[in-house]
């Protein structure tokens, strides 16, 4: 069984500080493939960490990103949307600090990251953070979003997208609009995009969170999580070893 580490990752964007939290195997020294984890709205938690450290445990490097910034850490739903949306508000914003985040993977000194096996995943507001990634045309083999939203502000940026997307979406989530997803279906088939749209029965928002408790809204369901997380594997498994 792999000891999974958690160290810090700090680093600046325009002079004002970010820290992200990298997860890994401390004992196993060669290269892993490395993922960018966009976390969902609360941004940085110890909830985010649990996840960082159960998808480590599989062989990767894996890298929290902090969009927020250092002393962003929201505490309460408020908190949490005042501090996402002027990023959903600005989507160049939003990838500066996603792209600046991606180097720091490939760059921190802690644990040896096999650059040609790149990957980024996130959870709600963070599967938007991974879709948009990839749409800067980061060279990453594939975008995984969990019941993410799925609109882009210039779909056109589909063009830019280098690997394979996966988008997990609870079919009963009433936070994704649902004209969003023929509308990203059109988006990927037009920049001839590998991808893959999966839609659970019954599943709502943050299906994959254990704390998420608002029947009808958003709720934990661990038989698709478990189903979600595996369609994961498989694909990184696919893209990086295939």
């Amino acid at each position: 069984m792999s000891q999974v580490t958690v160290r810090s990752v700090v680093y600046q964007i325009d002079r004002q500080t970010y820290e992200g939290r990298l997860a890994f195997d401390a004992e196993h020294k060669a290269a892993r493939p490395g993922l960018l984890m966009a976390p969902n709205w609360m941004g940085v938690s110890a909830g985010a960490e649990d996840i960082a450290k159960a998808v480590a445990a599989k062989g990767y490097v894996v890298l929290i990103a902090d969009v927020y910034g250092q002393s962003v850490r929201p505490q309460n739903a408020d908190e949490a949307l005042a501090a996402m949306m002027p990023l959903k508000d600005d989507r160049a914003l939003l990838r500066k600090r996603l792209q600046v985040a991606f180097e720091q993977l490939q760059s921190q000194g802690e644990a040896t990251v096999d650059t040609s096996k790149l990957a980024v995943f996130g959870f709600c507001f963070g599967g938007c953070c991974a879709l948009d990634l990839a749409r800067t045309g980061a060279p990453v083999k594939a975008a995984v979003s969990f019941h993410g939203t799925l609109d882009s502000p210039n779909p056109a940026d589909a063009q830019n997208i280098k690997g394979s997307v996966l988008v997990l979406h609870g079919a009963s989530d009433p936070l994704v609009p649902k004209e969003q997803l023929p509308a990203f279906e059109d988006e990927m088939n037009a920049a001839k995009i590998d991808w893959q749209l999966l839609s659970y029965g019954g599943a709502v928002h943050s299906f994959t969170d254990p704390h998420a408790n608002v029947p009808g809204k958003m709720m934990y369901d661990e038989k698709t999580a478990k189903r979600a997380f595996k369609s994961m594997h498989d694909l990184l498994d696919e893209v990086f070893n295939g």
